[in-house]
């Protein structure tokens, strides 16, 4: 049987691939996941879903396994806007993207150690509504999105930041567009329905 790896440590994108009922393994990758010079934020995505799906790929060469790695970077104004880390770093985020249209770039790549490699990406538009300060500190405190690229949780409370938005796949936005995903899959020979 063939195995399916995640790349990825992410508790969110466990969840949504486990709504596949595919069986899968977890593997961190160790990937820098600094933006090259002058790397656009669609870009930085994609070569980091790559990275990851890759990296981990090649670390079971001979095996018969699928490796999936994914990667979403929030793009506000031209600028990529990471995962906070601190909550001083949240509010600075969330202050900016406030009244403003953020692009959420979310990439996908499906490795295999023999070479094989197929992608797909997704982009979501969130039309944030304008925040004051003790909104945007209340919403950080109660929800701690420190390791969340902008600094949300759309399937939490993080919903109440926006006005709108516009997708093709309301999981990408959480971190893993589970209609590219099955694509991928089925691709690759793994039964879905």
């Amino acid at each position: 049987m063939t195995l399916l790896i995640l790349a990825s440590t992410s508790v969110y994108r466990r969840e949504l691939l486990n709504r596949l009922q595919l069986p899968f393994a977890v593997v961190r990758p160790e990937v820098d996941e600094s933006a090259l010079p002058g790397e656009a934020p669609q870009a930085l995505a994609i070569r980091l879903a790559a990275t990851k799906a890759r990296g981990v790929a090649d670390l079971h060469i001979g095996a018969d396994c699928w490796v999936l790695g994914s990667d979403q970077v929030a793009e506000c104004e031209g600028r990529a806007l990471g995962k906070p880390g601190t909550r001083a770093a949240a509010i600075a985020q969330l202050t900016t993207m406030s009244g403003r249209l953020v692009r959420f770039h979310t990439a996908l790549c499906l490795a295999h150690p023999d070479g094989r490699q197929w992608a797909d990406r997704d982009e979501t538009c969130v039309q944030f509504r304008a925040l004051s300060r003790a909104e945007i500190e209340r919403y950080v405190d109660t929800e701690q999105p420190l390791e969340c690229a902008g600094s949300f949780k759309s399937e939490g409370l993080g919903i109440a930041l926006f006005d709108a938005i516009d997708n093709r796949d309301p999981t990408a936005l959480i971190g893993l567009p589970l209609i590219a995903t099955a694509r991928l899959l089925r691709q690759a020979g793994f039964n879905l329905p």
